[in-house]
């Protein structure tokens, strides 16, 4: 996305052209106005920027200004300049949606650094505004996140996809093997035909024959009607097996044959039908030790282990925890209701430097507590603020990093780019790239 504008707004024309001077040395994209009125129509919904504005003026002062700006779009980060009289007034507006305050003179290093976050604050609640609005349910759009690991992931899923290929996705608890298998479906040829899922362990082991390949009418005790299998019902599309080291041993050799042949009989018949399906598996544990175990067996691993998706935990991939927490705080928002929900960037870092056990399931199903207002982040039973385990120096090395990916992403891995918006010299940026195992052709578009 592109590197977001500043609106600038004062009336004294000596602050203009000294703030000028200060956003050029600093590399910002501005446009100062002497008048609210006049960049009143570069203010609109979408708005890909912030609005510093001085408190005092004529006809509409900076608090009328942030009241316009809050009707057209709350989410528009708004900074208020104020003199030493209007402190309270400015105190107060933070509680009326503004982004922050500075008291005349501030310190221009200081006002760069809150630009720079709000840009990034808003560069981020753009960017899920477009995943929100894309179809969750079809192509590389459902993949939340542009970290290393899950470009590497949705490059997998793009080459493939369309392969007429079998596949087996590895991968913990919550991280999303589901999420992947529909969308290597709705990529694939057989998009138009049926998703099928069906949860191996969740199944009781007297009826999974049966649902997986129908059975005719008294077949057994019980089987008064003809039923069709989900892997019968899936023709022409995709049957997609989780939990798949959850199938008993006897099943795990039909399911070979159907693999191989490609056709089934139901139970109770003799009768061969052709079968016309890909098979999507999925499994939280290793295969390969669990046929080594003799707990899966070992020529069904290899007839699955064709094309292997391994999808990464979320603590690997923390570079996304910000960009699916905004997500799912915007769904929560949506989902309840909840009006001027705002989530404070000191929130997103609490995010970003928790442990994620449950990995994305968990991160989505903390976000919707915390838009209930429900989360406990750093709060203990007396509403008192906890210190995580993580010692300082390694939160700030997070959060330093998590500025630098941020300021990659911006300027497509540009080095002298980002050098400029970050105030570092190309031989310290080099060095803290290293330091974090960065690579700036990975941002590249």
């Amino acid at each position: 996305m592109k590197q977001g504008k500043v609106l600038f707004v004062d009336d004294d024309e000596h602050i203009r052209n000294s703030i000028s001077q200060s956003f050029d040395l600093a590399g910002i994209d501005y446009e100062c106005f002497a008048s609210p009125n006049d960049m009143l129509a570069q203010i609109f919904k979408g708005f890909n920027g912030v609005v510093i504005s001085d408190i005092r003026m004529q006809p509409m002062d900076g608090i009328e200004l942030l009241n316009y700006v809050q009707n057209v779009e709350p989410q528009i980060p708004v900074i208020l300049i104020t003199g030493h009289g209007d402190v309270e007034l400015a105190v107060n507006s933070l509680q009326n949606g503004a982004y922050d305050f500075f008291e005349k003179p501030y310190n221009n290093n200081r006002l760069h650094n809150c630009i720079e976050k709000a840009l990034d604050k808003r560069a981020l609640y753009l960017k899920v505004q477009e995943l929100l609005v894309s179809n969750p349910n079809g192509g590389l759009d459902a993949i939340i996140g542009d970290s290393r690991l899950c470009l590497i992931l949705k490059q997998q899923i793009k080459t493939i996809a369309t392969a007429k290929v079998d596949i087996l996705i590895n991968g913990a608890t919550g991280t999303g093997k589901e999420l992947v298998a529909r969308t290597l479906h709705n990529m694939s040829p057989e998009t138009n035909g049926a998703f099928v899922a069906i949860n191996c362990g969740a199944l009781p082991s007297s009826i999974i024959e049966s649902e997986l390949f129908g059975h005719e009418i008294g077949a057994f005790t019980g089987a008064t009607s003809l039923r069709i299998g989900k892997f019968e019902y899936a023709k022409g599309g995709t049957v997609f097996l989780d939990e798949i080291e959850s199938m008993p041993l006897d099943l795990q050799v039909k399911l070979l044959r159907v693999l191989q042949e490609r056709s089934l009989e139901r139970l109770g018949s003799n009768k061969l039908i052709d079968l016309d399906i890909r098979i999507i598996a999925a499994a939280k544990k290793d295969l390969f030790e669990e046929s080594q175990k003799g707990n899966f067996r070992e020529d069904l691993y290899y007839r699955l282990n064709v094309a292997t998706i391994n999808i990464p935990s979320l603590d690997a991939r923390k570079d996304d925890i910000a960009l699916l927490a905004q997500f799912f705080i915007e769904n929560a928002v949506a989902k309840h209701n909840v009006e001027g929900f705002n989530l404070k960037p000191t929130k997103i870092l609490a995010l970003v430097n928790r442990k994620w056990p449950g990995n994305v399931r968990e991160l989505r199903n903390y976000c919707e507590r915390i838009v209930l207002g429900l989360d406990d982040l750093n709060v203990d039973e007396n509403n008192k603020v906890k210190v995580e385990n993580t010692p300082l120096s390694e939160r700030m090395k997070n959060y330093e990093k998590l500025e630098i990916i941020a300021c990659l992403t911006e300027f497509s891995g540009q080095v002298q780019a980002c050098c400029n918006a970050l105030g570092l010299p190309r031989k310290t940026f080099y060095d803290k790239l290293t330091r974090y195992g960065l690579n700036r052709a990975d941002y590249e578009h």
